[in-house]
């Protein structure tokens, strides 16, 4: 018989920390530039794929990430950091890529459609807008909205990784590591979903007038994550 008010009480602590982890990728899926396939024509701001590639690309880029220190450290905070820091060099790359693309592919300068000025270079944008769509290519907002959106991605997944691999246990660790990714990945999926609801298929970062909306989504993910959490927690715990 599994004792689950034991397992609970004695894993609080890492519910906590699922659940944190699970409203920081919510939070980070407002930042990530976003422009789905309107984007892939060069017909608006963003990458050209969808929320949920980018928030679990993101994401899981810093899982692996954590894992790996995990391997070789017992600091929280440096498995947690490292987290952080390889979602924002994947989503980085990324977005340099595209930006490459956009410019010396298709012929198109990177130009926001949400904003005259970009908001941290003052630069003008809606002269370069061509004409009949939303924007092209990754302006400099944009670019430093997706980097601290990979940030936050990567920190909320490698929080989540460290949580249930901390988790009180039988299992060996070649077991654990296989769960704990499983219930991680799980989690991921679900609080890169839900902020597509706010989204509705594209946005450009934190000057997009949609970003506003994250609350809403950030609340939803703490009640999904939190039940999340505790089926990952009492699963783990109880073998």
């Amino acid at each position: 018989m599994i004792d689950v008010a034991g397992i609970i009480a004695e894993n609080i602590l890492y519910i906590a920390m699922v659940t944190l982890g699970g409203m920081l990728i919510s939070w980070s899926v407002h930042f990530v530039p976003v422009g789905g396939a309107p984007a892939a024509m060069a017909q608006a701001t963003g990458i050209g794929t969808g929320t949920v590639q980018l928030a679990a690309g993101a994401g899981l880029t810093g899982l692996v990430t954590a894992g790996a220190v995990m391997a070789v450290s017992d600091s929280p905070l440096l498995v947690v950091a490292s987290g952080g820091v390889g979602a924002m060099i994947m989503i980085s790359v990324t977005m340099i890529v595209g930006t490459w693309v956009y410019v010396y592919g298709v012929g198109v300068p990177p130009a926001s459609a949400k904003v005259d000025y970009d908001p941290i270079t003052k630069d003008r944008q809606d002269i370069y807008v061509s004409q009949g769509t939303e924007g092209h290519g990754l302006p400099t907002v944009s670019y430093v909205s997706g980097v601290i959106g990979g940030a936050l991605g990567g920190l909320g997944g490698s929080v989540i990784y460290y949580s249930l691999m901390s988790t009180s246990t039988g299992l060996t660790q070649s077991n654990l590591v296989a769960l704990a990714s499983i219930f991680a990945v799980g989690i991921f999926f679900v609080n890169a979903v839900i902020p597509s609801y706010n989204i509705g298929g594209t946005i450009e970062g934190f000057h997009d007038p949609k970003f506003k909306k994250w609350p809403k989504a950030v609340l939803a993910s703490f009640v999904a994550t939190l039940m999340c959490a505790f089926v990952g927690i009492i699963t783990i715990g109880g073998l």
